[in-house]
């Protein structure tokens, strides 16, 4: 993980000494690509583990899930972050990314995004805090006494947590539909902030089941499969409820007629909904798949993997410019960097579950 943050320091230095066009293949044509993408949409996405999590188990009082929502919330955090590091390093003047919280323009579906993320991220550290506390009690007295205010309110942090997670969600689709003319018919859709928020939502407990197998493999603890089983139950819920959306969306628009055409954009969209959606969805209806800890990581993973394909064909594969004159294609900088904050996430979430109380699993052998 250090060799690939290693990596990406240079390009983003760079970016800031020669610009994004040293760095990056962005044009006035192209102006979001892999950083948008990847690591700004995908970013959002894959962090929704953190309030669908909360809202299971605190706002609709099923504790049985207690013991994912910690790993979910440092994953949130952590994902959160570094959609804003993705942010601050892709948009052109850097040093006025805090104008939007002074200079309203309600009428703006970046505004609310904007500001949906700068609330929620206060709200997942203000969340966070009490892990923290935790580790530091007794040595500190006020972060005793902040922790003890926290907790007092920390029902509305919660609820104000899900609300905005589900207006940004949705307002990430909303921002594509001012482009009518530039984002293939298979994707463009007027319910678009809808399908974006379900998918979003159907990914948030398969992205708990991805993280968790994998943090207690690593760390040789008990796979709290009695946990992870149940949750894959809602799943087939939440993900048939977005794949019938986007499928009879599709049959609804008529947009089918676009799969047949050999293109690039119908090879990822049949991608996207076989592999992200159905097959996935087909392999959490047999029991034994739902037991299983290498069947039912490789299901969720597909879920995982079909969602962040959705946002890199809505804001990469499927824009396509009515006047551009060659595709777009990622730089070897915006790949780096993108490595790099990936790393960056895993790097600290692994010292995070070493040295604070997230992961509650048993040791095996115990």
């Amino acid at each position: 993980m250090l060799a690939f943050m290693a990596a990406a320091a240079p390009f983003i230095l760079a970016r800031y000494i020669k610009g994004l066009g040293f760095v990056t293949n962005l044009t006035d044509i192209y102006p979001w690509g892999l950083w948008i993408g990847v690591d700004v949409a995908s970013g959002v996405a894959l962090a929704a583990g953190g309030f669908t999590t909360a809202a299971l188990a605190h706002i609709f009082g099923r504790h049985h899930y207690e013991a994912v929502t910690r790993p979910a919330l440092l994953t949130a955090m952590l994902g959160y972050t570094f959609v804003a590091v993705g942010l601050f390093v892709d948009i052109g003047r850097s040093w006025a990314i805090w104008k939007p919280a002074i200079f309203w323009q309600p009428n703006s579906v970046l505004f609310e995004v904007a500001m949906c993320v700068m609330i929620y991220l206060t709200v997942l550290y203000i969340e966070f805090f009490p892990i923290v506390a935790e580790r530091l009690r007794g040595k500190f007295p006020i972060v005793d006494s902040l922790d003890k205010i926290i907790d007092k309110f920390m029902w509305l942090f919660i609820i104000l947590g899900v609300v905005l997670s589900c207006m940004h969600q949705s307002g990430l689709g909303s921002l594509m539909l001012i482009a009518p003319t530039k984002l293939h018919p298979l994707w463009y859709t007027p319910i678009l902030p809808l399908l974006f928020l379900t998918s979003a939502i159907s990914l948030g407990y398969p992205m708990v089941v991805v993280e968790t197998i994998i943090a207690t493999s690593s760390l040789k603890l008990d796979r709290e499969m009695d946990v992870l089983g149940p949750l894959t139950r809602i799943t087939l819920l939440l993900l048939g409820i977005y794949g019938g959306l986007k499928i009879g969306d599709m049959l609804v628009r008529g947009t089918y007629v676009y799969l047949w055409d050999g293109s690039a954009q119908s090879f990822a969209f049949m991608a996207e909904v076989l592999l992200g959606v159905i097959i996935p969805w087909c392999m959490l209806w047999i029991p034994k798949v739902r037991k299983t800890p290498g069947l039912l990581f490789t299901a969720a993973a597909m879920v995982v993997g079909g969602v962040v394909l959705n946002r890199i064909n809505v804001f990469i594969v499927g824009y396509q410019p009515p006047f551009a004159q060659h595709s777009y294609y990622p730089a070897i900088g915006e790949i780096l960097v993108t490595a790099g904050l990936v790393a960056s996430i895993m790097f600290l979430y692994r010292l995070a579950v070493t040295f604070l109380p997230v992961l509650s699993a048993r040791r095996k052998e115990a």
